[in-house]
């Protein structure tokens, strides 16, 4: 069975960092596209970032561009997600799911997301 367990949430103050990880077990992570998902309004969950299974493709939502980064190791079965510059309209339980792909691209439906996890808090403090 497939878990996600996502950690590295708490306070931070506006203009900081943060880096958020995703530890996958029961699979081999290699298999699934990754991505992280935020609740937003009116929208359900909005992608924050994605990233296809080998890494060769990448994608991140306007509102995060050029802030924040996505990266995994399969070696090590985790994905990451780095946020710099966070401001308060990020604040957001995280969530990051797994989808999984034949191909080597990104998802950006959540509907396509097999497993969740139970997600981590970030607050950003102004």
């Amino acid at each position: 069975q497939v878990q996600l367990v996502e950690a590295g949430g708490g306070l931070v103050q506006a203009g900081g960092s943060m880096r958020l990880s995703c530890a996958a077990s029961g699979c081999a992570l290699s298999s699934y596209t990754m991505a992280w998902f935020r609740p937003a309004p009116g929208k359900g969950r909005e992608v924050v970032g994605a990233i296809s299974r080998w890494g060769s493709d990448t994608y991140y939502g306007d509102s995060v561009k050029g802030r924040f980064t996505i990266s995994r190791d399969n070696a090590k079965n985790t994905v990451a997600l780095q946020m710099n510059s966070l401001k308060p309209e990020d604040t957001a339980v995280y969530y990051c799911p797994a989808d999984l792909e034949y191909i080597d691209s990104v998802s950006l439906n959540l509907n396509d997301y097999d497993y969740w996890g139970q997600g981590t808090q970030v607050t950003v403090s102004s």
